[in-house]
């Protein structure tokens, strides 16, 4: 016998627990663990904080749905249920403003989800030890697999001859991956995008109970005005269009 979930409480939902593999450091490990649990509740999880000197202080938060989705209306959500929180949690001694976005074409890879739905492409990838006598790659990601360290990217590095050598690193021990803005990644992105428009379109009677991908790729922020500021409207060209 199943036993009902509590009204208070929404089934489980794949994905969302995955744990972050690479976090953020300093002050933005304490934020983004703040903001975790707030963006949980919103069936959205955390891919990246950073607390950058933009217009005074600037808090970014970079989240999507476990499936890689991340709307406009996403952003607006988790903006209005992180404000309050970080206020009451004196997240900054000075005034700040909040951005949060979707992680964008060229990602950042924090779980190994991401590293899984990234086969193919090439990623930009900085470890915390030296590997093979280096610390930074640039490769294309071939598999990725268990390791002695937990899950490994295994990324075909380019050498001089334009051959490729296959190079395991843990994800773990990695600083920071992010994919490269190449045409396969775009034309892979524009291909998602059509797929959803695609779906989006479809008569409701025929469409399957979950909510179909919505655009993906782009970098969609809402941006909340400095605490005290007056609300002013944003310039087109306000913020970073990769949310760094």
């Amino acid at each position: 016998m199943t036993e009902a979930l509590p009204p208070h409480l929404s089934p489980p939902v794949e994905g969302l627990d995955e744990p972050r593999l690479i976090e953020d450091a300093g002050h933005a490990l304490r934020v983004g663990r703040i903001a975790e649990p707030v963006l949980r509740d919103l069936g959205l999880r955390l891919v990246r904080t950073k607390i950058s000197a933009a217009a005074g202080a600037t808090v970014q938060v970079m989240a999507e749905r476990p499936d890689g989705v991340m709307t406009i209306d996403d952003c607006e959500r988790a903006s209005i249920a992180l404000s309050p929180v970080f206020d009451v949690e004196e997240i900054m001694s000075q005034a700040w403003r909040l951005e949060v976005s979707s992680p964008g074409i060229d990602r950042p890879l924090v779980r190994q989800s991401d590293f899984e739905r990234a086969l193919g492409h090439e990623a930009r990838i900085e470890m915390t030890v030296a590997i093979n006598g280096r610390k930074r790659f640039r490769g294309r990601i071939e598999a990725v697999a268990p390791g002695p360290d937990g899950p490994a990217a295994r990324l075909l590095v380019a050498a001089d001859d334009k051959s490729e050598s296959p190079v395991e690193l843990p994800i773990r021990a990695m600083v920071e991956a992010r994919l490269v803005l190449t045409d396969d990644l775009i034309r892979a992105a524009l291909r998602r995008e059509k797929a959803a428009l695609k779906e989006a379109r479809r008569p409701a009677a025929r469409r399957p109970t979950a909510e179909p991908r919505a655009k993906s790729g782009g970098n969609l922020k809402r941006k909340d005005e400095a605490r005290g500021a007056p609300p002013a409207p944003l310039g087109p060209d306000e913020g970073d269009p990769n949310g760094r």
